[in-house]
């Protein structure tokens, strides 16, 4: 039973006066349950314990590690149909949806733990002692990684758990030895409370030490008192350029400052030939159009800028992108705020000199669904202003016409950083893409060659993040098993007895 309180170290309280509920988006009403707002005292309380935590549960074994992260799996699967009603009543997303994603998270998790049965993950390394090395001896080295303490995982408004309370964040730093403290998402506040008891449970049931896993509700000064903490020592965050950035410019103000890595906005370009629209373009415009309309184009990796160069066939994609967008019925966005900003920012584009709408969603429209849009622009027009450059968070993409193919690969060099870009090409353009490839790597994380952007695979090779501001360090991922090297740093160790050495770097 979702109770509307904070999980503070497997315990749920709720100390605090201000109350929130979260909204059914598709009927446009609020949901019955009252939530408590964590009081200081209880973001405190986690931080301390957390802190605490860290002090045996950096010292677990692998093997340990990865039977709690498997038990929370299987506790969440338990939850069984409550946690897929309770996700869609706060998203508005379809059951499909809820099931896909409560799989991947589960399969997110049995990954970290997969990774941290054996030290693999740690690469250590090992350097002899050479003590007759002339003319100075070499001192036995040992190199490994070890986790940084507590870490704050902000939940994300459009992915209710593979992105938030146990989702890759969390796992990855669970699977690391750090303590989480979960920030959940005020949209989905049941489903988070569900997860974090899941969590609570499997910490009991693994002998986890008390405090390895809070969670607690809020709004933005929530966030900024959980950032400030110095008991906190990393921040994961999904969302906005604006949230991701403050959280940022927080963390460094600090006494310690740490580190905020942040998956932010993208408008992930997609370049197509002349080619491979002059031979498929029809094939293109149905592809593209279940792309950008995907989730109600609520995904961070949302096709939300075309480019190519401008001519009759150019025009005639265009004219069917817009019609297979449109065609495609209206969907429900995941709060009414969120179609308030997509409604915001898609006129403010629109409504650039030189912008012309190719295509609305023109059908009914009930409570906060999205009408999708197809907006054409030139590059001249493109280049000259930076507004059409923003995400707009919906079903919306722009086609931007360049005169060619010079203009194009200037368009690419002065894009901000991406999560993603795309290739549309037919086999004989290969030689004409070496400058647009060697251009896209410098703005991008992932280059997509004759696909879409939409679907993040799970796997060691995926690599999301990108050039700010799709990340704050473009180093690291938010997916896969080596997002787990956000949440440790190296560390030597020289001359050291055998006794004192970790088990790890034992040899």
């Amino acid at each position: 039973m979702i109770t509307g309180k904070n999980c503070i170290g497997g315990q749920f309280k709720a100390d605090g006066s201000v109350e929130f509920k979260t909204v059914d988006p598709k009927k446009n009403e609020e949901n019955p349950t009252v939530f408590i707002e964590a009081t200081k005292g209880e973001i405190d309380t986690a931080a301390e314990l957390a802190w605490e935590a860290f002090k045996v549960f950096r010292k677990t074994s692998g093997k340990q590690r990865a039977d709690f992260l498997n038990t929370i799996a299987d506790e969440i699967l338990a939850l069984d149909q409550e946690l897929i009603d309770t996700y869609m009543l706060e998203s508005g997303l379809p059951e499909g949806r809820a099931i896909g994603e409560r799989g991947r998270t589960v399969f997110q998790l049995r990954s970290f733990a997969k990774l941290v049965e054996n030290d693999d993950w740690r690469e250590n390394t090992f350097d002899a002692a050479q003590p007759d090395r002339k003319p100075q001896p070499k001192e036995d080295l040992r190199k490994t990684m070890i986790p940084l303490g507590p870490v704050v995982v902000f939940g994300a408004s459009n992915f209710p758990l593979a992105y938030s309370t146990a989702g890759g964040d969390t796992a990855s730093a669970l699977a690391s030895g750090c303590p989480v403290i979960v920030k959940g998402h005020p949209m989905h506040a049941g489903t988070n409370e569900l997860v974090a008891s899941a969590i609570a449970k499997a910490a009991e049931k693994t002998g986890m030490p008390k405090g390895v896993f809070s969670s607690v509700n809020g709004g933005t000064q929530t966030g900024i008192d959980l950032v400030e903490h110095p008991k906190v020592k990393a921040v994961g965050f999904t969302g906005s350029i604006g949230g991701g950035r403050a959280l940022f410019d927080l963390a460094a103000k600090r006494e310690e400052p740490i580190p905020v890595f942040a998956e932010m906005g993208s408008i992930n370009p997609v370049i197509m030939t002349a080619d491979a629209i002059s031979k498929r373009g029809s094939e293109l415009a149905k592809t593209y159009a279940g792309s950008i309309t995907l989730g109600t184009g609520q995904f961070c990796t949302n096709p939300g800028l075309l480019l190519t160069v401008k001519s009759p066939d150019t025009e005639a994609f265009v004219q069917e992108l817009a019609k297979e967008t449109t065609a495609i019925d209206a969907q429900t966005m995941l709060h009414p705020n969120i179609k308030k900003g997509y409604e915001s920012k898609g006129e403010d584009v629109i409504s650039q000199k030189g912008v012309a709408v190719v295509g609305k969603y023109e059908g009914n429209l009930d409570a906060n669904e999205a009408a999708s849009i197809i907006a054409s622009v030139s590059g001249e027009v493109f280049l000259k202003n930076p507004k059409m450059h923003q995400e707009v968070f919906g079903p919306f993409s722009m086609v931007v016409q360049c005169k060619d193919e010079a203009e194009l690969l200037q368009i690419i060099e002065g894009l901000e950083g991406q999560l993603t870009g795309t290739l549309i090409a037919e086999k004989g353009d290969g030689a004409n893409l070496l400058e647009i490839v060697d251009a896209l790597q410098n703005r991008v994380g992932r280059i997509i060659y004759n696909g879409v952007p939409t679907g993040v695979e799970v796997c060691a090779s995926m690599q999301h993040g990108g050039p700010y501001p799709a990340s704050t360090d473009s180093r690291f991922t938010a997916v896969g098993i080596h997002s787990i090297k956000r949440w440790v740093r190296p560390i030597s160790y020289q001359s050291f007895p055998m006794e004192l050495l970790p088990d790890h770097l034992k040899k």
